[in-house]
């Protein structure tokens, strides 16, 4: 049998973007049973264990669920997007998510920021001082650009990319490219700041209850907004992550409403699984997604700086609406986070800080 990988990407992955575009298309239906993973080893002409880490990801992402003695299933319903389940909602009361990840600080190793800004001083010199782009440094956001493809999924031109001081900095200029006169809709619970800041420019946000698997699908159903505002990864601070079935589905109502997503990206490359988690931007590219990521969360809380990827066909109302505004990032820490990422200092410290938190996990589920 001929294998069905031609690169170097691990044969599990292959077959896993293989199943799910079948299960996506719907060459499988919901809650049909997936060949045994001796039985798809098989057909696919790969080893037992590579099968067992490609269904071992569908299981992850919410494609398929694994029931005992049984086999796994397909749990992935684009048909029935929409329709009225039982539901029960996250309450605002809920305390903050308890995990690793919201109670430990892993910040950026000082040494190694410290070489890289000596570095930046030598190497550019007074270029430090000069004003960069209004919508950033054409290196860093090519840096980004070039992180995003080979970490993420995501694949744009770094003219897509503007960086900016901050995660709330960003909502501030996206109100300011959308508009104060489209309806915004948000998670509840969500990050205070969201609301907090789209009501200082007159926006009232009508409020979409969580549940376990994301936004309750009636609400969402019912909602009149242009711009629907989630977190689809540990929405904070109730730790809901959203399942593929609802990722989908906001992109399917965004689609039928004519409306923007903005996704909030805050947390995920502490993704502790075999591969990054999908992000709502790479799933369909004709969806209407802002995505927003933050570095204070991945390097140090004091590294106020984030960036938003925009949809090609947003571009032009960009330069009209928001690329008067000069970048608010200074010139010197651009250029010391483009070292950062092209030397690969970034992604070795996500790796590590990765590692600790598997580990302290496994520390947890033995005791």
């Amino acid at each position: 049998m001929k294998r069905i990988y031609k690169t170097n990407e691990p044969a599990y992955l292959h077959l896993y973007h293989k199943i799910k575009a079948d299960i996506v298309k719907n060459a499988y239906t919901y809650g049909g049973k997936l060949p045994s993973k001796r039985t798809a080893a098989s057909i696919y002409g790969v080893s037992v264990i590579t099968v067992e880490h490609a269904y071992a990801l569908l299981a992850e992402e919410g494609y398929i669920v694994s029931k005992e003695r049984s086999g796994y299933y397909i749990a992935y319903q684009e048909k029935d997007i929409f329709s009225a389940t039982a539901f029960s909602p996250i309450e605002q009361t809920d305390p903050p998510h308890a995990s690793p990840s919201f109670q430990t600080k892993e910040e950026f190793p000082s040494s190694v920021y410290a070489k890289t800004v000596r570095h930046v001083l030598s190497k550019y010199g007074t270029r430090i001082l000069v004003k960069s782009e209004n919508f950033g440094l054409l290196s860093l956001r090519e840096a980004i650009a070039r992180y995003l493809m080979r970490a993420r999924g995501i694949e744009v031109d770094a003219s897509q990319i503007i960086i900016g001081s901050g995660a709330e900095y960003m909502y501030n200029l996206i109100v300011s490219l959308l508009g104060r006169n489209q309806k915004y809709a948000i998670e509840t619970p969500s990050y205070e700041k969201i609301e907090q800041i789209y009501h200082t420019h007159g926006i009232q946000c009508e409020k979409l209850p969580l549940g376990k698997d994301g936004i309750d699908s009636a609400a969402l159903s019912r909602i009149d907004a242009n711009v629907l505002h989630v977190t689809p990864y540990r929405s904070f601070p109730s730790g809901v992550t959203a399942t593929a079935t609802k990722k989908r589905e906001y992109i399917q109502w965004a689609k039928m409403h004519q409306a923007t997503i903005i996704e909030d990206d805050f947390e995920s490359e502490f993704y502790l699984r075999r591969k990054p988690i999908e992000t709502l931007f790479s799933m369909d590219p004709k969806a209407q997604v802002i995505y927003l990521n933050t570095f204070s969360k991945t390097i140090a809380s004091a590294m106020r700086m984030g960036y938003m990827v925009l949809p090609e066909e947003m571009l032009e109302k960009a330069q009209k609406n928001i690329g008067v505004f000069s970048c608010t990032v200074p010139t010197l820490e651009q250029y010391v986070l483009t070292e950062l990422i092209d030397s690969g200092d970034f992604e070795r410290h996500l790796n590590r800080v990765r590692r600790n938190r598997k580990k302290q996990a496994e520390h947890l589920k033995s005791k």
